[in-house]
């Protein structure tokens, strides 16, 4: 029985997964589970078994091509019936795959990836995230059907449209009858000419996709959020004496170092708790305020930066956070996270203070509403006033920016919820954590 190999869904927005690497090739034997291909999810590598066992008889993708959700991408030749894999198929959970049956099952299929907001009268294929492209850029399916596609087999591919959308940019012309002070539409023009280099004297590099990734959402954020940051100093002493003091006897008995994140994280939880707004979305003009809270946790790696997500943490005590923030960091650092540990976050933390900068202004993660920012930890002389007296004393202070979507949250409400958290942070509870 002939067995199609399905690019699979293995997060909840994601559209389409890129090819890295086939380790098998046409004409190969496969076992059931056993490594056949590799694909990189936005920034996640995944390695994908076998749906079934033998002959690897065609592949329809090649290496470094990208392919959308539920496409088929290969095909597995099999000495089983189709009713023995059936059974076994609904078994699997890591690879989505179909007998090829009727053709009335493929266009089942075919419309279960197809969202109901372009209709369905064209022959020709367009992925999910085509076609919510189309949808927010206002192209209908006349118009798509008249862009040239480079994909499989003339498909219209993301970067397709993306072109397209760009060209057109490019093309608004000014009409000369409208006197140019009233002109507010302009044509997009590069900030910076292309140079001549001189040869030998500079080095090209391709981004990786890791780097392609976070400019598409860096420049994504930008364009859809307003952004406004909000900056206040907290007094960590508290805190650090209690890291410093209880550090050894933490990591003998948890396994792991105690560090800043998990108190950051927990304060943060609180603060959500009273500010529900902040743990939020917006979709078109409604706001979606969501009753759990997954925080992601801003990790720099050696293959550049990337968000995991902790996942339900305010139903976590403080042990409890700090093992959940110690895992995700080391499967980031080791590339072990999969593509479900990268989605679903409601609000993110970066702390570039672990590379002594004092202060930043974090870009929103999408589609989130807010990011904290925790600067570096620095002793300061400072002012406490005590009986109604002043004094200066040696404090440890951090600043914290609060970068925020000013579309649905305003500075006074901004600036509450920072004032918490850092409220939270100077006064700690640290019982039950030793």
């Amino acid at each position: 029985m002939r067995v199609e190999v399905i690019m699979p869904k293995m997060g909840e927005s994601l559209q389409e997964g890129t090819i890295l690497k086939w380790h098998k090739k046409p004409g190969d034997r496969v076992q059931k589970d056993e490594i056949l291909l590799e694909i990189s999810t936005d920034k996640v590598d995944t390695e994908i078994p076998s749906p079934a066992t033998g002959i690897l008889t065609e592949i329809l993708y090649k290496e470094n091509e990208t392919v959308s959700v539920g496409t088929v991408i290969a095909y597995i030749e099999t000495e089983i019936s189709k009713a023995e894999f059936e059974v076994e198929a609904k078994k699997e959970e890591k690879v989505e795959v179909r007998a090829i049956s009727e053709e009335k099952e493929s266009v089942k299929h075919f419309e279960e990836f197809v969202p109901e907001t372009l209709p369905s009268r064209t022959k020709r294929f367009y992925s999910p995230v085509v076609r919510e492209i189309a949808k927010r850029e206002g192209i209908s399916i006349e118009e798509l059907e008249k862009i040239p596609g480079t994909g499989h087999g003339g498909r219209l591919t993301k970067n397709d449209i993306l072109n397209y959308i760009e060209s057109k940019k490019r093309k608004v012309e000014v009409k000369p009858s409208v006197p140019a002070v009233e002109i507010f539409e302009k044509v997009e023009e590069p900030l910076v000419k292309p140079e001549v280099y001189p040869e030998g004297r500079v080095e090209i590099v391709e981004m990786s996709r890791v780097i392609k990734a976070m400019a598409e959402h860096m420049v994504r954020s930008v364009r859809t959020s307003p952004h406004v940051a909000a900056i206040s100093e907290c007094d960590m002493t508290e805190i650090m004496n209690f890291i410093n003091k209880n550090a050894d006897e933490f990591q003998k008995r948890e396994g792991f170092k105690l560090t800043l994140t998990p108190f950051v994280v927990d304060a943060v939880i609180k603060a959500l708790k009273e500010f529900p707004m902040i743990n939020s979305s917006v979709e078109g003009d409604k706001i979606i305020i969501k009753k759990y809270i997954n925080i992601g946790i801003a990790v720099a790696t050696d293959y550049g930066l990337i968000v995991p997500v902790v996942k339900n943490a305010d139903e976590k005590n403080f042990i409890g956070l700090a093992r959940a923030i110690n895992d995700i960091v080391i499967r980031a650092r080791n590339k072990k996270l999969t593509p479900d540990d990268i989605q679903g976050g409601t609000f993110s933390i970066t702390n570039y203070g672990v590379f002594g900068n004092i202060i930043g202004t974090p870009i929103i993660n999408q589609p989130q509403v807010a990011i904290l920012g925790v600067g570096a930890v620095k002793k300061r002389p400072v002012v406490i006033t005590k009986d109604g007296e002043d004094y200066i004393a040696i404090r440890s202070i951090a600043f914290l920016t609060l970068s925020f979507d000013h579309r649905i949250i305003d500075g006074a409400l901004g600036g509450r919820f920072l004032e918490r958290v850092v409220y939270y942070l100077e006064n700690f509870d640290f019982k039950g954590i030793i």
